[in-house]
């Protein structure tokens, strides 16, 4: 079975995220999204609301599960039996960034990293700029699955 897991703090899951994991879900037998949690990050929503929000929207897609993680990627990866870790990108920032982890994961453990580039619609839409649209009280309806 080829798996593939797709990380991030998801804080929150954005419909650029939901893009790239309907992307991938052609390449893969079955994909699992990791929502990272990192005792040093703060985040508006719980890891268990993060959780339940990202299962919601795949109840319906058997090929998906998500989990909870907080150690490294590649430990994850080993853990779920993945061949791969999916990675979006929507920038040569991002691209740079992406390149550097995945050849860290690649050395450390053994495991390739596949990167789709995000859909030009979905390019500037991040969880940070989420972020800070709900900390000011603004609807973000439209960038949310």
């Amino acid at each position: 079975m080829r798996t593939g897991i797709f990380v991030g703090s998801f804080d929150p899951y954005t419909i650029g995220h939901h893009s790239i994991v309907e992307r991938a879900l052609p390449l893969f037998d079955k994909i699992v999204i990791g929502v990272g949690v990192n005792e040093r990050k703060q985040y508006i929503q719980s890891a268990e609301e993060r959780l339940q929000a990202i299962r919601t929207i795949y109840r319906d897609e058997p090929r998906v599960e998500v989990k909870t993680y907080s150690d490294l990627t590649i430990d994850f990866a080993h853990r779920e039996n993945a061949g791969y870790i999916i990675k979006g990108v929507r920038s040569v920032k991002d691209f740079e960034y992406e390149r550097e982890q995945a050849d860290i994961n690649r050395r450390i453990g053994g495991i390739d990293t596949v990167l789709l580039y995000a859909e030009p619609k979905y390019e500037s839409i991040s969880s940070s700029l989420v972020r800070e649209l709900i900390h000011f009280g603004k609807d973000v309806k439209e960038f949310l699955p």
